[in-house]
């Protein structure tokens, strides 16, 4: 990762202590559950998103604060009920036992509904640096897409129903068009937005990036789940193929998976290369995405 990568994460890390409720209080089991959630590592790939999109356009961290901090929130969330025994019924994440697992199925369920509901409340939050209320608005609307039945929530039913299917490579990526893609894609559409780019060919060009970096991501994601260093990955390799669930390198085979990864993070430069210079950022990430180690 890019020192300038790394400084954004270091923000975003610093941007979410402030923005969760203290541990100390009440009902301080809850809000702790919340913390050890959000706060316990992670490559806080969302929020580089947005800064790396909203920087490229002019705009400070602290005006892009809002947006990172929301995106990440929800990935937390979604993460916490993932991990449990009624859907991906994991024991490790980020190297360390799964919320449910520290605090109790009961008090993972409350922490990551009450995270969801954090994260639309920062977003309407009147004093967002000059972010107007028709913005802010849109920003509302954009992360609810990709939270719900056409985004995340969506991508999760039809993984469930996949366990044990054979799909075809098409069903695959629209499974995980939603489940990753939409809020990857929503990333970079709320730092845009709060950095005040309006121009369509620019938003489609960012679309275009971000529809390939979430499905790269997707895809070196199956292949840490082969190679991977448990150490390194911070999450029980081995898992999808234990669990029958479908993965590019189960479908098409890993070398295949391995030239897709290639040709999507291609594309995924060649969207942004219009923007030159200013997207220096987005390049290094998408590079990241695809040769990451965890």
């Amino acid at each position: 990762m890019s020192p300038a990568l790394r400084a954004f994460a270091a923000h975003a890390d610093e941007a979410l202590a402030r923005a969760l409720p203290p541990v100390e209080q009440p009902p301080a089991r809850l809000h702790q559950a919340m913390h050890y959630a959000v706060t316990g590592g992670g490559k806080r790939m969302r929020p580089l998103l947005v800064y790396a999109t909203g920087t490229a356009f002019g705009a400070s961290l602290a005006r892009l604060d809002a947006a990172a901090v929301a995106v990440e929130i929800i990935h937390a969330y979604s993460l916490v009920h993932d991990d449990l025994p009624a859907m991906d019924d994991d024991a490790l994440r980020r190297g360390r036992p799964t919320c449910h697992i520290a605090f109790g199925e009961a008090m993972a369920i409350l922490a990551g509904d009450a995270l969801q509901a954090l994260a639309f409340e920062i977003l309407t939050d009147a004093g967002l640096n000059g972010i107007d209320a028709a913005t802010r608005l849109e920003m509302l609307r954009v992360l609810a897409g990709a939270c719900g039945s056409h985004g995340m929530a969506g991508g999760q039913a039809f993984d469930l129903s996949a366990v044990g299917q054979r799909l075809s490579v098409e069903e695959l990526e629209r499974m995980h068009v939603h489940k990753t893609g939409a809020l990857i894609r929503a990333s970079v559409r709320l730092g845009a937005l709060a950095a005040g780019c309006t121009d369509a060919g620019t938003l489609d060009a960012l679309e275009r990036y971000a529809h390939c970096a979430g499905l790269a991501f997707q895809i070196r994601d199956d292949i840490l789940d082969i190679e991977g260093n448990p150490a390194q990955i911070g999450k029980t390799p081995g898992k999808d193929a234990a669990q029958s669930k479908p993965t590019y390198p189960a479908i098409i085979g890993l070398q295949a998976s391995t030239r897709h990864l290639a040709e999507l993070t291609a594309q995924a430069l060649q969207s942004i290369a219009p923007l030159g210079e200013s997207a220096r950022d987005l390049r290094d990430l998408a590079r990241f995405i695809a040769e990451r180690e965890s």
